[in-house]
This record gives structure tokens, sequence and C-alpha cells, in this order.
């Protein structure tokens, strides 16, 4: 044998005496998210899932932009607390618990469209201080929760939204709203009252029946002049717009519907 090359006899032993075992595999599996009430460390990469992995590795975080496009997430994942724009869409989302935006005072834009939400905690966006922009749309939500008053940009389409599915005076506070989209649920009025500064209202596709003459306008004020309101969609509803002609007036366009 060449000098080096031989292990000695009591090694030689225990190498050859010793079994050789196979590690099992893990079985690969999308990372579990823990509910944004749990706290958690917050590292480089942003704070931990269940799993210890970063939600800045799991997602993409560019700035303070959290992209968590279809990732078949089932929770809103844990996010940096200087989030501005959150954009979890084309997941499997069914709730939105009372904490998940806990303490993101920098959120300005949430954006959970196509999930399969069916419930919101009534606290869940209300005590966000900058949010301006909330797409809900392609879920399954029945009711709305209580919303901030600094949002400008709401879109619930494509919903399941009835009768009792926006409360009274939803957006009566929101005085900084300029588009609202509620088309294709199953709405049957218009949510009342409706903020001046609102721009676009897009209701088409639901089950709207009646309007009435205040609906837009002041009818003891005859001066009166909504100038910002100049995109009204009511078309794909069962309502006949030429039976309330004075609920027009004071608009700068006739809303878009059934005028026979």
């Amino acid at each position: 044998t060449e000098i080096g090359t031989a292990l000695p006899s009591i090694i030689q032993e225990r190498y050859s005496s010793a079994p050789l075992t196979e590690e099992p595999e893990e079985e690969a599996s999308t990372p579990k998210l823990i509910d944004g009430s749990s706290a958690q460390g917050s590292g480089v990469l942003g704070p931990q899932t269940q799993d210890g992995l970063p939600t800045c590795l799991l997602c993409t975080c560019l700035g303070t932009t959290v992209y968590c496009d279809d990732h078949e997430l089932d929770a809103v994942p844990p996010l940096p607390k200087k989030t501005t724009y959150f954009y979890s869409r084309y997941n499997r989302i069914r709730k939105i618990n009372r904490n998940d935006f806990a303490n993101l005072n920098n959120l300005k834009r949430i954006d959970l469209t196509a999930n399969f939400i069916s419930e919101i905690h009534e606290d869940a966006f209300r005590r966000l201080p900058q949010l301006e922009e909330l797409v809900l749309r392609d879920n399954r939500i029945r009711q709305l929760p209580e919303l901030p008053s600094t949002l400008t940009f709401i879109d619930v389409s494509k919903n399941r939204l009835g009768h009792k599915g926006i409360r009274n005076e939803a957006f009566k506070d929101l005085h900084e709203l300029q588009h609202l989209y509620i088309t294709d649920n199953n709405l049957d009025h218009i949510p009342l009252p409706l903020p001046e500064s609102l721009q676009a209202l897009h209701l088409q596709n639901n089950n709207i029946q009646e309007m009435h003459e205040d609906t837009f306008c002041k009818m003891k004020d005859f001066t009166y002049v909504r100038r910002a309101l100049e995109d009204i969609r009511l078309d794909g509803n069962p309502i006949n717009l030429s039976k309330t002609p004075y609920a027009y007036m004071c608009l700068p366009r006739l809303p878009v519907g059934n005028l026979i």
C-alpha cells in the first residue's frame, strides 16, 4: 500500500460496519403564513412567516411595495412596517383578520383582486390612517366593513354584495372619494348619500330597480350643480332612467343606462 493512502484498521472497521442510511426527503410545501395578529421579528427581508421564511423572500419587495401575486397564499402575510403598496392578487385568501394590516401607518394601496375572500373583520381597514386605494374585486364578499375616510378609490366589483351588503351612509364621510366601482354585484339600490368629491360611479350589472329625484341632485335647490360626477354607469340594471328625468338636472352628463 502507498504511504498516506491506507486508513488504520480500527477506522476501517468502523466505516465498514456502519450501515448506510438515506435521509428521508422532505415534501415540498407552500410556506404557511402566520396570522397578522401574531408579533414577529423583522429582519432585512421583512417579518417572517410561520416557517421562518421572510415575507420579502417569499414575495417580491421593491422599495416599500410588496408584490405577493399568484403565490397560492391562504392568508395575508406579515408585512414590513414601512409598506406603502401591497398587492396579493390571484391567491387563495378567504378571510381578512382584524390585525392583518395593524400598525401599517404608511399603507396607501391594498389590492386583493381575485381571491376567495368572504369575510372581512369590521376593523380590518378602519385604522389605516393613509389608505387611499382599496381594490377587492373578484371575490366573494357579502358585506363591506367600515372604511377609512381617507379613501379616494374603491373597487369592489364582481362580489356578492346584496341588499344589506353596504350599510346606510357607508360613503357619507369619505370626503376624498373620487372613484367608486361596485359593478357585477346584486345591489338593489344606489348607496346614499354620495360624497360631493365623487367623479366616477359604476353600478352596472346589478339589480337596481328605482331611483329618486334627489339621488344625485337637490330637489329644493334648482341652482345646485354637481360638477365633479361626470361618469355614471347604470347599464345592466332593470331600471328605466327616462322615468326620473329630474334626477339628472344637476349633472354635467347623463348616466349610461336603459332609457326605454
